[in-house]
């Protein structure tokens, strides 16, 4: 590396203690595919003299394989490290490089610029204090860049520098830097940012990147480098209200008790007093550990280990806050979502939110709209597709602590999490909590699910019967309900067009339907259980998510999956309501099997072969179920006609 400061050879300590003391900033860049951002960072290293000699030789000879430059070394070949990257030319994954100068040391942060990996660009602004926006000057202000830079803004960024690149291919024309500037600030004027800054640069030849380049010279303001130097970043105060979030509770012995994690703002001293949320127990600070260091006071971005001077109950996930700004709790919320998956957002499925150190299941209950990125319009919509943005309300498990984004973006951040693949398929910021979710409480009964089960004298149970339509479900699942009601148990049947004449009338059939209609059938079924009884659903159900979802409603040994497995050529050949007839031929849309997909159960805790098995011999096996993880009174029961169950 070409660059040496001086200490290093005489005082290595005092040149740590240099570097220690600079401040850091987080830098993004953005904008659209082949707009130069990888170059842009290249040339940043470059003229820093922040490149190791041995990684100039393998670009230069990279250069000569996949390089787009020319005779000249690539430099955009220092960030697109991905074979697939150097083939394209372009940027797909986020790629983060570390560099200092005399005055401040940088993460910067190349995303990718195609539509197609929106989300990797959201991954790589979201820890960011600036977002570089680069704006091919041949191409002006173009989709992507209007996407790219409402995302920055939804996330919060507070300043964006906005490098009007390749300017070399239009002979430093300042009437086309003009337009430019004058058109995206005209767009970026309903955005959330502090400050914008324009640049006219040429990334491959250096111009204005770090120094001021004559070719311009009608440009009065900084280079980039200048720019983030000395721009005065409007981080989180350190007078913000503290958190922190509850990463470990550190138990090596039993003398000691401590609470780990990274402050995510604000400060905290020793004797301070503190609440834990969501519990609201209240103790006061007894030591603060960091490493093997005690300390009189800790800040943000610290990762610290707490004692306390009360033994309370604090868990992973739980907030620590100071008593005069505690952070609210709630399980309901509107938030901003970015969709990330190739696979649509549907109100309703249960996924998995996470939050600071917070897991809980939940689910989007609404999609209230998707933004337009390029005039920030409101759009109907029933879902989200890859890369969209929307509006929406979420209902979880559980109340969590959380900030608004707007006030804490490390508080008010989460992620959902597809329950089944355990991808990341969305980001959010919360807005703020659903005043419902505060006003309503949780009654607790008198009677509860113990006792109505007791009084009943029976194991609360809930039998799921899944398949195509005519595969004989509602059949099998009335036989057993029948055996069981005549043996004196406290038994009903859900049955999947019964609840639509009433319940879930006003659903139809698509997708999102379906997700609902599985949802309150749910959440009926649960109640039901609880009121003691043994509940047989017999529903498609196509989807494995809603499935599972039901699942975990129930209590630990509750829910039984029983898969009614038909091929579909024998329901279509059994046809009882002449639905398939209809179907194919085009009068029923969405149908199971025909234009809409059935998801067999993977491990059902009982598969019935109704190619080989009649249905009362099929309720048989239901019922023997039944007996292997129950105390049934008679090992046989037998119908009224004489027919054995």
């Amino acid at each position: 590396m070409a660059h040496h400061d001086p200490l290093i050879a005489t005082d290595i300590k005092a040149y740590l203690d240099s570097q220690a003391r600079k401040s850091f900033l987080r830098v993004f860049t953005c904008g659209s595919v082949d707009d130069g951002k990888s170059t842009l960072i290249g040339r940043l290293l470059y003229d820093s003299k922040l490149i190791y000699e041995d990684q100039m030789a393998a670009i230069e000879r990279d250069s000569k394989a996949s390089g787009t430059t020319g005779e000249r070394p690539d430099l955009a070949l220092l960030v697109d490290g991905l074979a697939a990257e150097r083939e394209q030319g372009i940027t797909i994954d986020v790629a983060y490089r570390f560099f200092s100068t005399d005055k401040r040391k940088f993460i910067i942060a190349d995303t990718p610029g195609h539509v197609q990996y929106t989300r990797n660009m959201a991954t790589g602004g979201s820890t960011a204090d600036v977002a570089i926006l680069l704006i091919d000057a041949r191409h002006g202000v173009v989709e992507q860049t209007r996407r790219h830079a409402f995302i920055a803004s939804l996330l919060g960024i507070p300043q964006v520098v906005v490098c009007v690149n390749k300017m070399d291919l239009v002979d430093f024309d300042q009437s086309v830097f003009n337009a430019i500037d004058v058109d995206f600030r005209a767009f970026a004027d309903g955005l959330s940012f502090d400050d914008i800054m324009t640049i006219p640069v040429s990334a491959l030849n250096g111009d204005n990147v770090t120094t001021r380049s004559d070719k311009a010279d009608w440009y009065k303001g900084p280079s980039l480098l200048n720019f983030l130097e000395e721009t005065e970043v409007d981080r989180e105060s350190l007078e913000a209200p503290f958190r922190l979030p509850v990463q470990w509770v550190n138990r090596p012995n039993l003398d000691f008790r401590g609470f780990s994690g990274t402050i995510a703002s604000g400060t905290v001293s020793k004797g301070d007093e503190i609440i834990a949320m969501p519990s609201g127990k209240r103790s006061r600070v007894a030591d603060i550990i960091l490493h093997t260091q005690h300390l009189e006071h800790a800040r943000q971005d610290q990762a610290v280990t707490l004692t306390l001077e009360d033994e309370i109950d604090i868990s992973r996930g739980d907030m620590i806050c100071r008593t005069d700004h505690p952070v609210d709790i709630a399980d309901q919320f509107q938030a901003h979502l970015i969709w990330m998956d190739d696979n649509a957002l549907f109100p309703g499925r249960q996924y998995i939110l996470r939050s600071t150190n917070t897991s809980v299941t939940g689910s989007i209950t609404a999609l209230k709209h998707r933004i337009n990125v390029t005039d920030f319009s409101e759009v109907a919509a029933k879902t989200l597709e890859l890369n969209e943005i929307g509006v929406v309300t979420l209902s979880l498990s559980k109340a969590i602590p959380f900030d608004a984004y707007s006030d804490n973006r490390k508080t008010g951040a989460f992620i959902v999490v597809d329950r089944l693949t355990n991808r990341t398929v969305g980001a959010g910021m919360i807005d703020f909590a659903l005043r419902r979710s505060k006003n309503i409480v949780r009654q607790d009964l008198i009677v509860d699910r113990t006792d109505r089960a007791s009084q009943k004298g029976q194991q609360p149970t809930v039998l799921w019967f899944t398949g195509l339509s005519g595969s004989g479900k509602s059949t099998i699942a009335n036989l057993v309900d029948k055996a069981l009601f005549e043996r004196g148990h406290h038994t009903y049947t859900l049955d999947g067009d019964n609840v639509r004449h009433g319940l879930n009338r006003d659903l139809g059939f698509t997708k999102e339907d379906r997700i609902e209609n599985i949802r309150r059938i749910g959440e009926v079924a649960k109640l039901m259980s609880h009121a003691g009884l043994i509940v047989m659903c017999s529903f498609i159900s196509p989807y494995r998510a809603e499935r599972q979802m039901v699942r975990d409603l129930m209590e630990e040994d509750e829910f039984f999956e029983i898969f009614i497995d038909t091929p579909l050529a024998i329901a279509e050949d059994r046809d009882v309501k002449g639905l398939y007839k209809r179907a194919r031929a085009g009068e029923i849309k969405n149908f199971t099997g025909i234009d809409s997909e059935y998801q067999p159960p993977v491990r059902p805790d009982l598969r019935i072969d109704t190619t080989v098995t009649s249905a009362a011999d099929a309720a048989e096996q239901v019922l023997d179920l039944l007996r292997s993880r129950f105390r049934l009174d008679d090992p046989k029961l037998v119908m009224r006609d004489g027919g054995g169950i």
